[in-house]
């Protein structure tokens, strides 16, 4: 297949384009100008230069003429925090130019197309009663994103959702955000309090292998849960600190406690004229205190990505955050 990956030159369009090339695919990216491509990117790959929220739907069309398929593999993901209201934000990017991009790829003739999306959709399936749609603008907007996605495909292109986990890896070039919106809280702490929950978690080379596996055999309208191994939040970070060679106590906090710190974190983010894509409140109260596990299987077997290496890329991830650590 000839396969133009938005985002190419990001974390995950980057694991997607190495498997992508290793299977024999003809592989092109579209992205901003914002890294280096030295010697470590795939020379084979072209490389356009452009910012697919700022394209309009005749120019992406014009780009995506003669590719078999296309990868929306850009963000913004529920990390970032913007001003409000967070809805308006997440939707213009997630939902608005997510149907552009495809409604654009159809209209050229593309034939398949995979979204990278958020286990938070799953789990809004799952678990109706704690309506994660309605209470947190981010996952709202991922829900939206997979019915106008697939919808946009027209029954003239097949469209696929990956929902994915937590993700762990580098590439070169970029520092993971792991960094900026967890670790540099607790690097210089001796006692960590975290939420007792846990989550999937999954080494970023399998969702280049889940990416490309969408392509070549995923059925239209699916959407697929990809994720590896369930851990608990306290075994996660345990196994970040063992990486930095800074073994820390971690204190599970009470669910009414986070929810307290929820509120004052929502109460932060007002004051500032910002707001999370996850309201805080809620967030400690149904998402962070519970156990965010799943069987991938299904998917395992559906797309033929592998499974394994996590410690591997944690171990990565660190080394990304903090190479004068790991320095000799």
């Amino acid at each position: 297949m000839k396969i133009l990956i938005v985002g190419g030159t990001g974390f995950l369009g980057y694991h997607a384009v190495l498997v992508g090339l290793k299977r024999g695919h003809k592989l092109d990216a579209l992205a901003i100008d914002d890294i280096e491509l030295g010697g470590w990117y795939p020379k084979e790959v072209v490389v356009h230069i452009g910012n697919v929220f700022e394209l309009s739907e005749e120019e992406l069309q014009k780009l995506f003429s003669g590719f078999d398929a296309v990868v929306y593999a850009v963000g913004p993901d529920d990390r970032i925090v913007p001003p409000a209201p967070a809805y308006d934000f997440f939707h213009a990017r997630l939902v608005v130019n997510c149907e552009k991009t495809i409604t654009a790829a159809r209209k050229a003739g593309v034939k398949r197309c995979v979204v990278l999306g958020s286990y938070f959709a799953y789990f809004d399936r799952l678990w109706p009663d704690k309506m994660l749609c309605q209470r947190h603008p981010y996952i709202r907007c991922r829900v939206e994103q997979a019915e106008r996605a697939i919808a946009a495909g027209k029954d003239q292109m097949s469209v696929m959702i990956l929902e994915l986990p937590y993700i762990f890896g580098s590439m070169p070039g970029r520092v993971p955000l792991w960094k900026d919106v967890l670790l540099d809280r607790y690097i210089h702490s001796r006692v960590i309090f975290f939420p007792k929950g846990g989550t999937n978690m999954i080494a970023a080379e399998h969702i280049g292998e889940a990416i490309i596996g969408a392509l070549e055999n995923g059925e239209h309208g699916k959407r697929y849960p990809i994720g590896d191994e369930n851990h608990s939040y306290h075994e996660m970070l345990e196994m970040m600190m063992a990486a930095l060679g800074t073994p820390k106590k971690i204190v599970n906090v009470p669910r009414f406690m986070a929810v307290i710190a929820g509120i004052m974190i929502d109460k932060k983010h007002r004051k500032n004229g910002l707001e999370s894509g996850l309201n805080a409140k809620y967030l400690m109260r149904g998402i962070q205190t519970h156990d965010l596990y799943f069987d991938p299987s299904d998917s395992v077997k559906a797309l033929g990505y592998h499974r394994g290496g996590l410690k591997q890329s944690i171990i990565d991830t660190m080394k990304a955050c903090y190479p004068e650590k790991f320095t000799e």
